[in-house]
């Protein structure tokens, strides 16, 4: 079982994934073995993950802070669809989309620790399973539009959104970059 505080830690990223936009978390088990069999099966495929997990992190900051970086609470003009064509682009975009699968690859393996607590299997569950508890909650579907309405109608919010994001995901790679390997 992870730490308390790196429970923690990995809810609040979750928290963050869901509030940008992507796909739901069908990859979250398929993800979890696949890492435990990686892990094992070759000694260097932490040390491999790990670096492509902070690379990916660098270019998501990347893209949030560049010049005419855009925030993912700024309201668009969208065209009108019908709700059948809406409902399948979602789930189309939900099947499709690797962006969860990265997230996993690259968030999950810094939050488990081999030696000393359990089975690496049950840690990327457990921290799979806070994931989509996270994910679903219903106080954020509730609160989206409240806040998208609230960071839209202030332009400093939006930039100052950006770079909290640009530094937390900065912040993260720069440890996955200094740790060894576990």
């Amino acid at each position: 079982m992870p730490e308390l505080a790196s429970l923690f830690a990995f809810a609040l990223i979750c928290l963050v994934m869901v509030l940008t936009p992507g796909p739901n978390m069908v990859y979250m088990f398929c993800a979890a073995q696949g890492i435990t069999a990686l892990v094992m099966a070759v000694p260097y495929a932490y040390d491999a993950l790990r670096l492509a997990g902070a690379l990916y992190l660098l270019y998501l900051v990347w893209q949030s802070v560049k010049p005419g970086g855009r925030s993912p609470f700024q309201v668009r003009d969208l065209p009108k669809d019908s709700p059948r064509k809406l409902f399948m682009m979602g789930f189309i975009t939900s099947l499709l989309n690797p962006k969860i699968a990265v997230m996993y690859l690259s968030l999950l393996p810094q939050f488990i620790a081999p030696e000393g607590h359990g089975s690496v299997l049950a840690q990327s569950l457990i921290l799979g399973i806070i994931q989509i508890i996270v994910s679903i909650n219903a106080l954020i579907v509730v609160m989206a539009g409240a806040i998208v309405l609230f960071l839209g109608e202030r332009p400093l919010w939006q930039v100052l959104q950006r770079w909290l994001m640009g530094t937390v995901l900065a912040g993260l790679a720069v440890r996955m970059l200094a740790e060894g390997r576990r």
